[in-house]
Protein backbone atom coordinates (compact mmCIF):
# COMPACT_ATOMS: atom_id res chain seq x y z
CA UNK A 1 0.00 0.00 0.00
CA UNK A 2 1.40 3.37 -0.97
CA UNK A 3 1.98 5.96 1.76
CA UNK A 4 -0.50 8.40 0.16
CA UNK A 5 -3.29 5.80 0.07
CA UNK A 6 -2.51 4.72 3.62
CA UNK A 7 -2.60 8.34 4.81
CA UNK A 8 -5.91 8.93 2.99
CA UNK A 9 -7.54 5.83 4.48
CA UNK A 10 -6.26 6.75 7.95
CA UNK A 11 -7.71 10.24 7.60
CA UNK A 12 -11.05 8.88 6.38
CA UNK A 13 -11.25 6.38 9.26
CA UNK A 14 -10.31 9.07 11.77
CA UNK A 15 -12.91 11.49 10.37
CA UNK A 16 -15.69 8.89 10.45
CA UNK A 17 -14.75 7.81 13.97
CA UNK A 18 -14.69 11.36 15.33
CA UNK A 19 -18.04 12.16 13.70
CA UNK A 20 -19.55 8.99 15.15
CA UNK A 21 -18.11 9.65 18.61
CA UNK A 22 -19.57 13.14 18.89
CA UNK A 23 -22.96 12.07 17.54
CA UNK A 24 -23.92 12.70 13.95
CA UNK A 25 -27.22 14.44 14.72
CA UNK A 26 -25.51 16.71 17.22
CA UNK A 27 -22.96 17.76 14.59
CA UNK A 28 -25.32 17.96 11.60
CA UNK A 29 -28.43 19.41 13.32
CA UNK A 30 -27.49 21.36 16.48
CA UNK A 31 -30.73 23.37 16.20
CA UNK A 32 -32.65 20.20 17.13
CA UNK A 33 -31.07 20.01 20.58
CA UNK A 34 -33.58 19.62 23.37
CA UNK A 35 -36.31 17.69 21.55
CA UNK A 36 -37.66 14.98 23.82
CA UNK A 37 -39.50 12.80 21.33
CA UNK A 38 -40.76 12.51 17.79
CA UNK A 39 -40.07 10.57 14.65
CA UNK A 40 -36.48 9.39 14.29
CA UNK A 41 -34.57 10.96 11.41
CA UNK A 42 -33.47 8.03 9.21
CA UNK A 43 -30.44 9.92 7.85
CA UNK A 44 -29.07 10.52 11.35
CA UNK A 45 -29.88 6.95 12.43
CA UNK A 46 -28.05 5.51 9.40
CA UNK A 47 -25.09 7.84 9.90
CA UNK A 48 -24.87 6.70 13.53
CA UNK A 49 -25.16 3.11 12.32
CA UNK A 50 -22.06 3.62 10.18
CA UNK A 51 -20.22 4.03 13.49
CA UNK A 52 -21.28 0.48 14.34
CA UNK A 53 -19.26 -0.74 11.35
CA UNK A 54 -16.09 0.67 12.89
CA UNK A 55 -16.20 -1.28 16.12
CA UNK A 56 -19.25 -1.15 18.38
CA UNK A 57 -18.27 1.66 20.74
CA UNK A 58 -18.34 4.64 18.28
CA UNK A 59 -21.83 3.72 17.04
CA UNK A 60 -23.24 3.15 20.51
CA UNK A 61 -21.74 6.44 21.72
CA UNK A 62 -23.19 8.28 18.70
CA UNK A 63 -26.66 6.87 19.36
CA UNK A 64 -26.39 7.68 23.09
CA UNK A 65 -25.30 11.28 22.40
CA UNK A 66 -28.03 11.87 19.81
CA UNK A 67 -30.81 10.38 21.95
CA UNK A 68 -29.69 12.30 25.04
CA UNK A 69 -29.49 15.58 23.08
CA UNK A 70 -32.69 14.89 21.14
CA UNK A 71 -30.95 15.55 17.83
CA UNK A 72 -31.91 12.18 16.36
CA UNK A 73 -35.56 13.25 16.12
CA UNK A 74 -37.05 15.04 13.14
CA UNK A 75 -38.33 18.57 13.82
CA UNK A 76 -41.86 18.58 15.20
CA UNK A 77 -43.26 20.59 12.30
CA UNK A 78 -44.01 23.67 14.37
CA UNK A 79 -42.68 26.52 12.32
CA UNK A 80 -43.31 29.29 14.81
CA UNK A 81 -43.65 29.75 18.49
CA UNK A 82 -45.95 32.27 20.13
CA UNK A 83 -43.37 35.00 20.45
CA UNK A 84 -44.26 38.66 20.63
CA UNK A 85 -41.62 40.83 19.01
CA UNK A 86 -41.32 44.38 20.28
CA UNK A 87 -38.79 47.13 19.95
CA UNK A 88 -37.30 48.37 23.18
CA UNK A 89 -36.30 51.93 23.90
CA UNK A 90 -32.58 52.64 23.82
CA UNK A 91 -32.10 53.64 27.48
CA UNK A 92 -34.56 51.20 29.08
CA UNK A 93 -33.49 50.12 32.57
CA UNK A 94 -34.14 46.74 34.23
CA UNK A 95 -37.13 47.94 36.26
CA UNK A 96 -38.85 49.31 33.13
CA UNK A 97 -38.20 46.10 31.25
CA UNK A 98 -39.59 44.01 34.13
CA UNK A 99 -42.72 46.21 34.18
CA UNK A 100 -43.18 45.89 30.41
CA UNK A 101 -42.76 42.10 30.53
CA UNK A 102 -45.14 41.81 33.49
CA UNK A 103 -47.79 43.76 31.57
CA UNK A 104 -47.31 41.60 28.47
CA UNK A 105 -47.39 38.25 30.29
CA UNK A 106 -49.81 39.09 33.07
CA UNK A 107 -47.36 37.56 35.56
CA UNK A 108 -44.71 39.02 37.82
CA UNK A 109 -41.31 39.00 36.08
CA UNK A 110 -37.96 39.30 37.82
CA UNK A 111 -34.82 39.54 35.72
CA UNK A 112 -32.62 38.95 38.77
CA UNK A 113 -33.22 35.18 38.69
CA UNK A 114 -30.17 33.14 37.76
CA UNK A 115 -32.47 31.11 35.50
CA UNK A 116 -33.34 34.20 33.45
CA UNK A 117 -31.31 35.03 30.36
CA UNK A 118 -31.63 38.39 28.64
CA UNK A 119 -29.91 38.70 25.30
CA UNK A 120 -30.11 41.16 22.44
CA UNK A 121 -30.73 39.48 19.08
CA UNK A 122 -30.69 40.74 15.52
CA UNK A 123 -33.80 38.91 14.30
CA UNK A 124 -36.82 36.88 15.38
CA UNK A 125 -35.24 33.77 13.79
CA UNK A 126 -32.19 34.19 16.02
CA UNK A 127 -34.44 34.55 19.09
CA UNK A 128 -36.36 31.37 18.21
CA UNK A 129 -33.08 29.50 17.67
CA UNK A 130 -31.95 30.53 21.17
CA UNK A 131 -35.25 29.31 22.63
CA UNK A 132 -34.93 25.96 20.82
CA UNK A 133 -31.34 25.52 21.98
CA UNK A 134 -32.39 26.16 25.58
CA UNK A 135 -33.52 22.53 25.71
CA UNK A 136 -37.26 23.00 26.11
CA UNK A 137 -40.01 22.69 23.50
CA UNK A 138 -41.10 26.11 22.21
CA UNK A 139 -44.81 25.68 22.91
CA UNK A 140 -44.28 24.41 26.46
CA UNK A 141 -41.63 27.01 27.23
CA UNK A 142 -43.66 29.91 25.86
CA UNK A 143 -46.98 28.77 27.31
CA UNK A 144 -48.73 28.58 23.94
CA UNK A 145 -49.52 24.85 23.93
CA UNK A 146 -53.13 23.96 23.20
CA UNK A 147 -55.18 21.81 25.57
CA UNK A 148 -54.34 18.58 23.73
CA UNK A 149 -50.59 19.16 23.76
CA UNK A 150 -47.85 19.22 26.35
Amino acid sequence: MTPALRRGLTGLLLGVSITALVGCGTVFHPERKGQVSGRIDPVVAIANGVGLLFFIVPGVVAYAVDFSNGTIYLPSGHTSAGVDAMRLEEGMDVASLERLLSEKTGKAVSLDSELMRVEEVASLDEALALVRMAGIDDEVRLGTATDGEA
